[in-house]
């Protein structure tokens, strides 16, 4: 959201202006070279870029490089290639010896001016393939320092421990025993928050032995065993839970047990539990709906729990692959449906792979990144959905070609670094210009909903969304193609970004304006030619007098009338009538109603009020900036001028 240019050049000069500050070194980062280049030419002294990589290509890599060995700068290089992110130990090595040599022997960089950025990625995640990152890392750390002298090796530590984000006794347990490895096999430096880094000695000997066991991938069951001290960990203080309370949850009724195996990553009963709700068909005549309701009920449960920290990623995915055994109950009743459908209507091809609908996921071009996608897949793939994974260093081409082959119903965009925001805005812009109707869902570590409201979605006329992160892609992929759900869910996301980019544009305290000029060459081109108006059926004005007030009520927009008394629903009730259906709003949102009713009927009966229009149709042309609007088609004679301004606000 920031100008990324004007705010380097902004705070690197203020600094330099202070003599405490200016002295230490500062390391310069942005996914935008040009940021980059910025702070070079604003910085004193020598410092550190952070950072380049050969994901675009050696000349760009070396033109990159060039530039910053001529500033005088040290420089971080990831281990990314052409081929995407290196996350095992031997590509993690290859890449480094790769960079090194490109810079050494090509460039001419002094080797302790070279830091390489291995990745550091995140354990114990639920998904098998991640288990030894931790492992590649530290051994290709060893590599890296015997082959290539002279470097430095960084890393971001806190990558880590991402899956127990909000809790940070396991996690600062997990960054001190992970650096007292590392450190060992020649790490040199790394991103953590020094002041909550337990000293390795005072972790307690039976979490550290969990720990370790997660770090050097020991045995197949070590993540469930960390998951199991960190749930003890968590609830702490609440009091000890008996065996007998703990199984209580057996008694309740069959959507709660749903909704708390779900929770809970309980797969023992889920099936048996499934085909109970299943065959109470008075309350679900079909099997898509125990999906929709109790099934849905428990993801969203997740989804929010996840999202307010209370719940880690290794616990989402055990519930994607609870809900994955829910829906393989399911999913033959909803076979037999589809198949009695297509013989009703005469149709017994049979092909229909499509699941719950078809997701396309993507790491935008120009980004590397798709731990956060893979997750997204694998929870999607669980729910029956048919995902296609383009993977990363997808170009907006390739990405809207594949979609129209498969048609498929959803796209998602994944993207880390700053440019990929950018690209994100490009693919929008290009899907509304090839008049696409598909959701276009959007995420990774550097979106936000904030910037998808502002930047995004006002590029495409259709759904364009923000998606948290893995735990709510069911809850908003499954609402997106609920026929019944989709235009209230779609309606409401479109009200709150339009609000989002209100205040948004209102906080704004220093605006950049472009010049009246600048301004005049973004107008609109249309051809008229191409475009003809169509001609209104008569010119001039006309007037209705003392019109039937009674004709107009069903015309009322309501919910303008609810905002302005301050009664706001949230989705799926927010707009007028079902704002009646919500918890908080909807009985004083319906005694107004009422109310207004009765006032309205007395303003009709009573003839109080006199309703009189008038409509003009004119013959106008744009003149410069100005609308000029003329007494008939000759055009010979203005009636008026209405003049105006091009947007000059940036």
């Amino acid at each position: 959201m920031l100008d990324g240019n004007f705010a380097m050049r902004k705070f690197v000069n203020l600094i330099a202006s202070e003599p405490n500050v200016s002295k230490v070194p500062l390391m310069i980062d942005s996914s935008k070279f040009s940021v980059v280049e910025d702070g070079l030419q604003c910085t004193q002294g020598k410092c550190i870029v952070n950072s380049i990589s050969l994901k675009e290509g050696e000349a760009d890599f070396i033109a990159k490089a060039i530039k910053i060995r001529r500033y005088g700068a040290a420089v971080v290089v990831m281990a990314f290639d052409e081929d995407g992110q290196a996350a095992d130990k031997e590509n993690k090595v290859r890449i480094c010896q790769r960079s090194y040599k490109i810079l050494v022997d090509q460039v001419g960089f002094n080797p302790q001016d070279i830091i390489f950025d291995p990745n550091i990625l995140t354990i114990a995640t639920g998904m098998d393939e991640h288990n030894n990152y931790a492992v590649d890392f530290i051994e290709a750390t060893k590599i890296i320092k015997e082959t290539c002298p002279g470097s430095k090796i960084s890393g971001g530590v806190s990558n880590l421990s991402f899956s127990f984000r909000g809790l940070e006794t396991i996690r600062q347990s997990m960054h001190s025993a992970f650096l007292y490895a590392a450190v060992k096999n020649g790490m040199d430096m790394g991103i953590v928050n020094a002041a909550q880094l337990t000293i390795y000695d005072d972790i307690p000997k039976d979490l550290l032995e969990l720990v370790e066991d997660v770090i050097f991938n020991r045995n197949a069951d070590a993540t469930e065993k960390l998951l199991a001290r960190a749930e003890i960990e968590k609830s702490k203080g609440k009091g000890e839970t008996t065996a007998k309370e703990a199984a209580a949850w057996r008694n309740g009724s069959v959507e709660d047990r749903l909704v708390h195996a779900l929770v809970k990553g309980v797969v023992e009963f889920v099936e048996a539990d499934t085909e109970e709700a299943r065959q109470n068909s008075e309350k679900y005549p079909r099997p898509l709906n125990v999906i929709e309701g109790p099934l849905m009920k428990g993801m969203n449960i997740v989804g929010d729990l996840f999202g307010a920290g209370k719940m880690f990623l290794p616990q989402v995915i055990k519930s994607a692959r609870v809900m994955k055994k829910a829906v393989a109950i399911l999913i033959p009743y909803m076979e037999k449906e589809k198949e009695e459908a297509r013989q009703a209507v005469g149709n017994t091809d049979g092909a229909d792979d499509r699941g719950n609908g078809v997701v396309l996921l993507a790491t935008v071009k120009g980004d590397v990144h798709d731990i956060g996608k893979n997750i997204v897949g694998v929870v999607l793939g669980c729910n029956n959905f048919k995902v296609i994974d383009m993977g990363v260093m997808c170009s907006c081409e390739s990405i809207l070609q594949k979609a129209k082959e498969e048609r498929v119903d959803i796209i998602g965009l994944s993207g880390l670094i700053t440019p990929s925001l950018d690209e994100m805005v490009h693919v929008a812009k290009e899907m509304e210009r090839l008049g696409f109707k598909v959701p276009l869902l959007i995420g990774g570590a550097t979106t936000s909903r904030m910037h998808t409201a502002v930047k995004i979605a006002p590029q495409y006329s259709n759904a364009a969304l923000h998606v948290l992160d893995a735990s709510r892609s069911v809850v908003v992929c499954s609402n997106l193609l609920d026929p019944g759900a989709v235009e209230d869910f779609v309606e409401d996301s479109k009200a709150l970004y339009e609000e989002m980019r209100e205040e948004h544009y209102a906080s704004l305290q220093e605006r950049k304006y472009k010049t009246i000029e600048q301004a005049r060459t973004m107008g609109p081109k249309i051809d008229w030619k191409a475009n003809a108006p169509k001609k209104p059926t008569f010119l001039g004005n006309k007037v209705y007098t003392d019109y039937d007030i009674a004709a107009l009520v069903p015309y009322i927009d309501w919910s303008p009338f609810f905002s302005v008394w301050q009664l706001r629903g949230t989705y799926p009730n927010r707009g007028y009538p079902k704002i009646f259906n919500d918890e908080t709003v909807g009985p004083e949102a319906k005694k107004l109603f009422d109310e207004a009713q009765v006032m309205l009927k007395e303003i009709i009966d009573k003839k109080l009020f006199k309703a009189t229009g008038v409509v003009g149709f004119y013959p106008a042309n744009a003149v410069g900036d100005d609308i000029e609007v003329y007494t008939d088609e000759t055009r010979s004679e203005r009636a008026e001028l209405f003049a105006t301004l091009r947007q000059q606000v940036e």
